[in-house]
């Protein structure tokens, strides 16, 4: 035995013998032998110990007696054959604390043999439960390098009924082979200082805590209680990829070698070391930690989002002010400055321009079957008819101009009908393409599960876009026409000086909407119906800035100027 077993055992007996209700009226001796793992000093040792007398005479009694109770022994070699033999014969129990490799078969061949150790059974299924738990994947396994090693496998029937108690103070049994059929204790022990360095002995591996593996000459197998506190021995090379994460071979290297990779935005992971990422259902989208799914924000351009209400806001106003311009040209629609310019074009245009304002209403709120089949063609119906009545009165100021002149042919053109053709036949071309539009491939409600992490965007998908961009490139004709007659006419005489308004208006018109398609096309979700609606609040604000504001500051503020008088004035200035 070791030297702190001795100890041990001494002061277990001194117990005994003190204590008068263990053994009363029996005083326990002991002999100690060592026998160097030598099988003729082990004869010798038994001989001894059988023998009463001087000499190592057994079967003979002379001199003092000794009463043998039992031999405490931790044999796990090929010397308990020999010592189960010899106390067999004596039928002494033969009694071993050591750690059995097997268990010694058959029963009969050693009926007073006990084993103190549990069975190895049970550790063996929890050393299997360890390595499924953490995963180890790295294993050696070691044993006697004899008969028993290959076989891995001192009860009387006084000692069936033993009871005793372990330190969980948890009652153990013997069976009927005389092993406990309590498993193994675990004791959490910490060492009180970096210097007391706790060692663990399993068969015959050393390992130090936090320290390599060291092999060891010693046959023993003792188990010391230790706590590696944090730290857990693993065969691995790599910590475990969390949840969220999945595993990313490295080549050259041991399957359990690996890096560990986020999941992608829309992909998760639940477990520990997945192989690879799954993919998140479309309606739904993986959390910030990557290791569920999470639904998606519904989200479309809304009245109470802040957005919304400033372009809603805008628009009404707008609303409000063209309006109360058409009211006022409506009022003095008998002043000279209203006639010059072709009033029933300017109140054509004062409604289209109203209208236009009022179309960012179906651009707003939840995308409906209704409001998405409406609001493009109304909105581009709407716009030809402004643009047409622009290019309408440009024709006219020029048709007027030259009629002016002596035998001139374009007196027949003048009136109504030609402005009400022009308008008519243009805004036409749009309506047509409306219909063709909405015949073919109507708008309809739609939703868009990708183009924004984490958002399902209710939309308005506009089915053809090949007619919406015909719509609006059918709007950027009229435009440019507009602008290049416009142009020409800019420097009539001053009674028609109204193109020179049209110009500009025109030039900001055409600005707009050439920086709205780039901008469109870049843009997604909501912020895209809020582009077209900034664009088209932006372009009816220029048309209607450019070409009514002064008409407005002569009639409201300077009634002195809108005089026929003063128009003819300014006429023949120019000229």
């Amino acid at each position: 035995m070791m030297f702190h077993l001795t100890l041990l055992f001494f002061l277990t007996v001194h117990k005994i013998n003190q204590s008068p209700r263990v053994l009363p009226n029996i005083t326990l001796g002991y002999n100690i032998y060592d026998n160097f793992l030598n099988a003729r000093i082990t004869y010798e040792v038994m001989m001894d110990l059988l023998s009463t007398g001087q000499e190592n005479v057994p079967n003979y009694r002379c001199g003092r007696q000794k009463n043998l109770l039992g031999v405490l022994e931790e044999m796990d070699t090929e010397f308990f054959d020999h010592i189960s033999t010899f106390l067999g014969i004596y039928k002494i129990p033969q009694i071993s604390f050591g750690v059995f490799s097997h268990i010694p078969e058959p029963k009969h061949n050693f009926p007073f043999f006990y084993q103190m150790t549990p069975k190895q059974e049970p550790p063996n299924s929890a050393i299997v439960q360890l390595l499924l738990h953490f995963q180890w994947t790295w294993i050696s396994l070691l044993s006697q390098d004899n008969e028993r090693g290959e076989n891995l496998k001192k009860l009387h029937w006084f000692l069936r009924n033993f009871q005793l108690h372990n330190t969980s103070r948890d009652g153990i049994y013997l069976d009927e082979n005389g092993i406990p059929t309590a498993d193994f204790d675990i004791v959490n022990w910490k060492p009180s200082s970096k210097n007391s360095v706790p060692w663990v002995k399993v068969g015959s591996i050393e390992r130090e805590a936090s320290s390599e593996v060291k092999l060891s000459i010693n046959q023993s197998a003792i188990l010391w209680p230790i706590s590696f506190g944090q730290v857990v021995p693993s065969s691995r090379c790599t910590e475990s990829c969390y949840p969220g994460h999945a595993k990313v071979m490295i080549e050259g290297t041991p399957v359990c070698c690996y890096d560990c990779s986020l999941c992608m935005e829309g992909t998760f992971s639940e477990k520990e070391d997945a192989a690879h990422c799954e993919k998140c259902p479309d309606d739904q989208h993986s959390n910030e930690k990557r290791d569920q799914c999470i639904p998606k924000v519904i989200t479309f351009l809304s009245y109470k989002e802040n957005l919304g209400l400033i372009l809603i806001l805008f628009a009404f106003a707008l609303s409000i002010t063209t309006a109360f311009v058409l009211g006022i040209f409506i009022k003095y629609r008998e002043t000279p400055i209203v006639k010059a310019n072709n009033r029933d074009l300017t109140y054509i245009l004062l409604i289209a321009l109203l209208l236009s304002f009022l179309t960012s209403f179906l651009f707003m709120g939840r995308p409906k079957k209704v409001t998405c089949l409406l609001r493009q063609t109304t909105f581009s119906i709407i716009f030809s008819v402004a643009v047409s009545s622009l290019l309408a009165k440009t024709v006219m100021v020029v048709v007027a101009f030259l009629a002016t002149k002596p035998g001139s042919m374009m007196r027949k053109w003048l009136g109504k009908s030609l402005a009400v053709s022009i308008v008519l036949s243009c805004s036409g071309v749009q309506v047509g393409i409306c219909l063709v539009w909405l015949g073919i491939s109507p708008a309809f409600p739609d939703f868009d599960l990708h183009s924004q992490p984490g958002q399902i965007i209710l939309q308005c998908n506009e089915g053809s876009v090949t007619m919406f961009y015909t719509a609006l490139g059918y709007m950027a004709f009229l435009a440019t026409i507009c602008f290049m007659v416009a142009f020409l006419a800019r420097k009539l005489p001053g009674t028609f000086n109204e193109a020179k308004w049209i110009t500009f208006s025109m030039l900001v018109f055409c600005s707009v909407w050439i920086s709205f398609v780039p901008t469109y096309l870049s843009t997604k979700g909501k912020y895209m119906v809020a582009v077209q609606i900034f664009s088209i609040l932006a372009s009816s604000l220029g048309l209607l800035g450019c070409i009514f504001i002064p008409k407005c500051y002569i009639i409201i503020l300077r009634p002195d100027m809108n005089t026929k008088e003063h128009l003819m004035m300014k006429s023949y200035v120019g000229s």
